[in-house]
């Protein structure tokens, strides 16, 4: 089974998503940034790795938020998301995208009106559920 990680950053009630280049089965589509984990790496050095890749920013990680499997190709794959943070928000210092055509910040509820990777809508309710548990935190 192969292993995915997705990187859930939320900042000032956004979630940051970006926009696949059009090629590929699923290009075009909108995610969460994230990839595939290599033979003998951990998720930690994956999400790292990967960010740089994609967004030549560095990361830290937060912690896990859920995980899943689904099917692709006829092949199973793990999907295990992590909230993460970024050096910046890519906003005042634009990100160099080299797997994407366009990021932004949404709001959660965007998501779903959005053409988003099927893989990343199997853990968008569990990645609702989080933020509003750190909503909740934030308040008390």
């Amino acid at each position: 089974m192969s292993s995915s990680i997705a990187c859930i950053y939320y900042k000032d009630n956004k979630l940051f998503i970006a926009k696949r280049q059009n090629s590929g089965q699923m290009g075009g589509r909108w995610e969460f940034p994230g990839g595939k984990l290599e033979e003998g790496e951990s998720f930690e050095q994956a999400i790292k790795r990967e960010m740089y890749e994609e967004f030549k920013t560095g990361v830290s990680v937060i912690e896990k938020i859920t995980e899943t499997q689904f099917v692709h190709n006829d092949k199973k794959c793990s999907l295990h998301a992590f909230a993460v943070e970024f050096e910046h928000d890519g906003i005042k210092t634009p990100f160099v995208l080299s797997e994407h055509t366009e990021y932004k910040w949404v709001d959660p509820s965007e998501i779903k009106k959005l053409n988003f990777v099927d893989s990343d809508l199997k853990i968008y309710k569990a990645v609702v559920k989080y933020l509003k548990g750190l909503k909740k935190h934030e308040k008390n």
